[in-house]
């Protein structure tokens, strides 16, 4: 039986990934992880510019997002491949991360990160980005991650592997 932990789901668009997000994680709850979904973009962030934060302040939703992760151990981040990459919404969320607070890389540095995608184009350069990205802000990214497209569902057998992995 696995202990009431936070898990996070952190997606950064709407359709597929958000139902992806949704489904993992009611699959969570099920394994009596603590899960929530945060959907970068009903957060509505404005675009992070050089500067943004001294002119015209952290936005809210931001600061209540992080007080939250920082109890946070274990995450999955979702988002689809736009053109090669990740979308903007994903970049803009920890663009404004890294300035919200004293210290932002506490709210994900040691922790552990699951990635995935529902992607019409493969999605492979947005998982390698994602992996990237997270690793530099110290994150955990496991091996294993949830790739699917529309002539590729949800592979069942690997998600049970990433939760084995995230009760250890």
């Amino acid at each position: 039986m696995y202990s009431m932990e936070k898990v996070a789901v952190v997606v950064a668009s709407t359709g597929k990934n958000l139902e992806l997000a949704q489904e993992i994680a009611k699959q969570a709850s099920e394994r009596g992880f603590q899960a929530k979904v945060y959907d970068v973009v009903a957060m509505k962030l404005p675009l992070y510019t050089s500067g943004a934060d001294k002119s015209d302040g952290i936005p809210q939703p931001i600061l209540d997002i992080l007080v939250e992760l920082q109890a946070t151990k274990k995450f999955f981040f979702l988002a689809p491949e736009y053109n090669g990459g990740l979308p903007p919404t994903f970049t803009n969320f920890f663009a404004w991360a890294s300035v919200a607070t004293k210290d932002w890389r506490e709210t994900f540095n040691e922790k552990t990160a699951v990635i995935g995608t529902h992607s019409g184009g493969g999605g492979l350069h947005a998982l390698m980005a994602m992996r990237i990205q997270l690793a530099y802000v110290g994150m955990n990214v496991l091996g294993r991650q949830i790739h699917t497209h529309f002539q590729k569902p949800l592979n069942q057998e690997a998600l049970d592997m990433v939760f084995e992995e995230l009760k250890r």
